[in-house]
């Protein structure tokens, strides 16, 4: 794809993305998205088959934005010790960031205010990709030695439980009444993940 197609395409989902926050999805109509982005229809369908084709190109792109960070420290050079404590803080900092958030604009906060469903959607498919650079980094400290690979085996749904509480505790702001330190939570979730992951 040229750069002038891919940044029609993002302008398409840019202009989806806010037809459906505002209007919701099934009253917006690609004619809708054509006006808006001041595209014919013919330029539409050149990139999407439909309005559910645009629909989940668009939860795809927030689920990506949601995880950019992780997959940058994924793809860094640092030893993996360093790439699991750097993406564990990440982590931490998408849930703040997020739900801290008061922009109408903001990836997941836009989809609170109008569809439960959606929201899941996005989280779900944000979760999956999470999971999935979350392993890599296993993989490449058991590979190098670093990790053991048993631990690592076990440590893969447990970390899914872990901020599975962690985004609850977050969402409430009930940090404290389960006798958690918000300030201190981020590195002792990381040390004990590093207790059971790197050999001795």
């Amino acid at each position: 794809m040229t750069s002038i197609a891919a940044k029609t395409r993002e302008r398409l989902l840019d202009v989806a993305r806010q037809l459906f926050v505002s209007n919701g999805v099934e009253r917006t109509t690609m004619n809708d998205i054509a006006t808006a982005s001041d595209k014919g229809r013919r330029t539409i369908y050149t990139y999407f088959k439909n309005k559910k084709e645009i629909y989940d190109a668009v939860i795809e792109r927030e689920a990506d934005g949601i995880v950019s960070r992780l997959k940058d420290v994924v793809e860094s050079d640092l030893a993996p010790i360093d790439k699991l404590r750097k993406f564990i803080k990440a982590r931490f900092e998408i849930v703040d960031d997020t739900i801290s958030s008061s922009s109408t604009t903001s990836q997941l906060i836009s989809y609170i205010t109008f569809d439960y469903k959606r929201l899941e959607r996005i989280r779900h498919m944000a979760v999956q990709k999470e999971r999935e650079l979350f392993r890599l980094i296993l993989d490449n400290g058991v590979l190098d030695g670093t990790f053991d690979a048993g631990a690592a085996a076990n440590l893969q749904p447990v970390y899914q439980m872990i901020f599975q509480g962690v985004d609850l505790c977050r969402l409430r702001n009930s940090y404290e009444s389960v006798g958690v330190n918000p300030d201190t939570i981020c590195d002792e979730v990381t040390e004990f993940i590093l207790s059971r992951l790197v050999k001795n």
